[in-house]
């Protein structure tokens, strides 16, 4: 069984920036990929950000691509998600979740092809 905990969530006013971090523990953590998805109120929850864990490719969205980074330490089982110039439609939960195994690109947004999922947190911007 793998944990995944989110935090460095928080109130921002927009323009800013925040670290998200998420750990991961258990002993059959070996992901295929980890990936950042958010969920505002009353919307699906959308993909943000993948990144391969071996080999460290990753993908964005449209709609944070050059505003977010996505990055992972393999020696500390963590992802980070340094969301910067945030707008007030960034306002959501942002989840991390874990793959196992390997899936095509085209596959990466899709929540239910993820295995586990983390807690959330919350990220508020304020205009």
């Amino acid at each position: 069984q793998v944990q995944l905990v989110e935090s460095g969530g928080g109130l921002v006013q927009a323009g800013g920036s925040l670290r998200l971090s998420c750990a991961a523990s258990g002993r059959t953590f070996r992901p295929y990929a980890m990936a950042w998805f958010r969920q505002a109120p009353g919307k699906e929850r959308e993909f943000v950000a993948r990144i391969i864990w071996y080999g460290g490719d990753t993908y964005y969205a449209d709609s944070v691509k050059g505003r977010f980074t996505i990055s992972r330490d393999n020696d500390k089982n963590t992802v980070y998600l340094q969301v910067s110039s945030l707008k007030p439609e960034d306002t959501a939960v942002y989840y991390c979740a874990s793959r196992r195994n390997f899936y095509y690109l085209d596959e990466h947004a899709v929540p239910g092809n993820y295995d586990y999922w983390g807690q959330g947190t919350q990220v508020t911007v304020s205009s």
